[in-house]
């Protein structure tokens, strides 16, 4: 069936929804009557300066095929395919590809390249988690890159320099050791067909010449920096920021040629001297003689203690669709729970964007993150229970707390059994192999540090510690903190069919959800799964760094502006409270495999939200 046609006749309602329907006709009919208000008729969000590009009654041009939402078609090709939230990343991922390199080399040097083009969401200073597909060993493959927190670094400190219950999100009590560059070298001395060096000649190249800073990219440095400088940020050095930071003695503008000479030496280091040059050489020196000059506590020893760690990814099977995600210290297993109670509703039946479908959605998700708050954590420090959380029977028990005419209040973890800013990128070879990986300083830059002559910011990863007594994410020395960062992977007919990320925080297993909803159960493209328009509910329980206090028991519930006007107003007669749109939907990528006529063909899907692109051959 023609796909906007699919779209159109979708129904609009299932069996046992129709109070909640019933708010949905009513806000059609008022819709049709006259206009509705500002809060109802929600503008596209756009940052200060830019109001004069916004017109409500202005909507994107008219596509002659696909989801009439969609931004573009899929890239497409038969041997390969990437897509990066940088034009350059992907185009680097595509050259290591062409050069005969496999997924692995061409993720590391877009992941390499991201921390010159994207300092905004990556970097050398952070943390890495992946998920593949090994066609050799046939089967999904995860990668845990996550740093510890320092060993001299006690509660009893953290607790003295918290505010409010929580750590503060900048400055060296943040800073957990980095572990993106052990990560590219495990995957690397496993999948690699390049050699090392090769992976970083464009990174090196690039840092030196320059490259021009796109629009969001551009608009979310200038805001980090001027956090990190302003009084009482909380960042013990900043001279380094501004000198990395900064194009002809000033801020970074969209469209400046930025350079960062000190990164092109520290990438030529690591390419020469591999990994140890980094955790155990003259770069690990670097980092802890800075750290002891700034009072901070990251030391040669915890970097030389890093390694990342092969881990059996968690799964679950969503109508039919084998859904990976990682475990150990991350919030990978809240999108499993979800799917597990969505797959309890008929969503397609309910209807695409519909509110009932909406609902049952924001539901799941506010059960299973309080699940997240209560339970996750470092899996070496605290017995997580796993098999429970991520099973159907519990999810049946969960589903059945929702119901459609009404928001459930209050809403609690389960009672488990006594037993017990970030970017993501994706790649595809030509023997089979897909790459879903992710990258992140964790909140924008990272912690406002970077050390002497470096060229790249540390995390803030270790905000994300609780400090409540008892907690199995509470801070301890030489621990793992809670991760949000999660890549994606699905297989479907027992083959690998898709590698995904939404990337943005907590917005991620949210992210996640919805674009497979979108794939499974309405049927879209890997472009028009990320086109479409996206909920984000903020205010679950937490019990870290990530709070934002003060938004009730119902939290906030953001909506896209192209989510239709008759679903808002039907989820805010329900008493959804909303806000207004902020930006902070996530951004996505994605590689599907598809078997067309017995030959091998990738689609690739990119994020209209950022500055990047999908490229396949």
């Amino acid at each position: 069936m023609h796909r906007r046609r699919f779209l159109a006749t979708l129904p609009m309602a299932a069996a046992g929804s129709a109070a909640l329907m019933k708010t949905a006709e009513r806000g059609a009919e008022a819709a049709e009557a006259g206009p509705v208000s500002a809060s109802e008729d929600q503008p596209k969000y756009q940052v200060a300066g830019a109001e004069s590009f916004v017109r409500p009654d202005v909507h994107a041009g008219d596509r002659p095929a696909g989801a009439s939402f969609a931004s573009r078609s899929p890239a497409l090709g038969c041997s390969a395919a990437a897509g990066t939230a940088h034009p350059l990343a992907t185009q680097t991922a595509m050259e290591m590809l062409r050069k005969g390199g496999s997924a692995v080399d061409a993720a590391i040097a877009a992941n390499a390249m991201l921390g010159f083009v994207e300092p905004t969401s990556s970097g050398l200073g952070g943390d890495c988690f992946a998920l593949l597909w090994d066609p050799r060993a046939k089967q999904v493959m995860g990668l845990a890159g996550s740093g510890r927190s320092p060993r001299s670094l006690t509660l009893a400190t953290v607790r003295a320099r918290s505010k409010n219950g929580v750590i503060p999100p900048l400055g060296a009590i943040s800073v957990s050791v980095p572990g993106a560059l052990d990560a590219w070298w495990t995957l690397h001395q496993r999948y690699g067909r390049l050699k090392w060096a090769e992976l970083f000649e464009p990174v090196i190249h690039f840092s030196r010449a320059g490259s021009p800073v796109p629009q969001i990219i551009g608009y979310y440095i200038k805001r980090n920096m001027a956090v990190f400088v302003r009084p009482g940020s909380g960042v013990e050095e900043t001279a380094n920021a501004v000198h990395t930071y900064q194009v002809d003695g000033g801020p970074v503008n969209e469209y400046d040629v930025y350079r960062n000479p000190d990164l092109a030496r520290t990438y030529e280091r690591i390419a020469q001297g591999g990994r140890d040059v980094f955790y155990d050489g003259e770069i690990a020196q670097t980092m802890a003689a800075y750290f002891k000059r700034i009072g901070g506590w990251l030391s040669a020893e915890d970097l030389r203690e890093q390694h990342a760690e092969w881990v059996k990814p968690l799964v679950t099977n969503y109508r039919g669709v084998d859904v990976y995600a990682m475990g150990a210290n991350t919030q990978g297993l809240a999108t499993l729970q979800m799917l597990n109670i969505l797959s309890q509703f008929d969503v397609r039946e309910m209807g695409f964007q519909s509110a009932p479908a909406l609902h049952v959605q924001i539901e799941a998700k506010r059960l299973a993150y309080e699940d997240r708050a209560r339970y996750y954590a470092d899996p070496h420090f605290a017995k997580v229970p796993v098999e429970w959380l991520n099973s159907m029977e519990y999810a049946r028990e969960r589903a059945k707390l929702i119901r459609l005419d009404r928001i459930l209040d209050p809403v609690y973890p389960g009672q488990a059994p006594s037993h017990g800013d970030t970017t993501y990128f994706c790649t595809a070879d030509s023997d089979g192999m897909m790459v879903s990986m992710i990258q992140s300083n964790f909140r924008g830059m990272g912690s406002g540090l970077v050390a002497d002559g470096l060229g790249f910011m540390f995390q803030d990863r270790g905000q994300l510690f609780s400090l409540q007594d008892g907690h199995p994410n509470l801070y301890a020395p030489g621990k793992r903190p809670f991760q949000t960062i999660i890549p994606g992977f699905a297989m479907k007919d027992e083959a690998p069919w898709l590698a995904f990320g939404v990337m943005g925080g907590d917005m991620q297993p949210q992210g996640q959800t919805q674009v497979m909803l979108n794939r499974v159960d309405y049927g879209l493209d890997v472009q028009s799964a990320g086109d479409s328009p996206r909920w984000h509910h903020e205010g679950s329980s937490q019990s870290m760094g990530e709070d934002r206090p003060g938004l009730g028991p119902k939290g906030i519930l953001r909506l896209e502006a192209g989510i239709p006007k008759a679903t808002r107003r039907a989820l805010m007669e329900m008493g959804w409270p909303t806000g207004p749109s902020d930006g902070g939907f996530g951004r996505y990528q994605c590689v599907e495999l598809r078997q067309q006529g017995g030959k091998r063909v990738y689609a690739a899907g990119s994020e209209m939200r950022a500055d990047g692109v999908a490229l396949a051959y």
